[in-house]
C-alpha cells in the first residue's frame, strides 16, 4: 500500500496521480512491502508516545472475576 510521509496517508494506486505521485503534496509515493522485519507490532499497539503496551485495568478485573466465577462453578460441581 503506497504511503506518503508528508501527508501521513495511505493511497490506493487508483487515487494517486498517473506518475505515482501523491495527489495532495506531489511527492513520489512508493509502495512498502509489509514484512516482519519492518513492522513493529508493539509500537503499533502502544501508539507513538507509549513504550510498553499493557492491558487496561478493567480487562484485568474482568479476568479475575471470570477466574473466580469459574472456580466457584468447579466447587459447586462437587458439592
Amino acid at each position: 500500500m503506497p504511503w506518503c510521509e508528508e501527508c501521513a496517508k495511505y493511497w490506493t494506486p487508483s487515487a494517486m496521480n498517473e506518475d505515482g505521485t501523491c495527489p495532495s503534496c506531489g511527492r513520489v509515493v512508493e509502495a512498502q512491502k509489509a514484512t516482519p522485519k519492518n513492522i513493529d507490532v508493539k509500537k503499533l499497539a502502544a501508539g507513538d508516545d507509549e513504550e510498553d503496551a499493557t492491558a487496561p485495568w478493567h480487562f484485568k478485573l474482568l479476568m479475575v472475576l471470570l477466574a473466580l466465577y469459574l472456580g466457584w462453578r468447579v466447587v459447586d460441581l462437587f458439592l
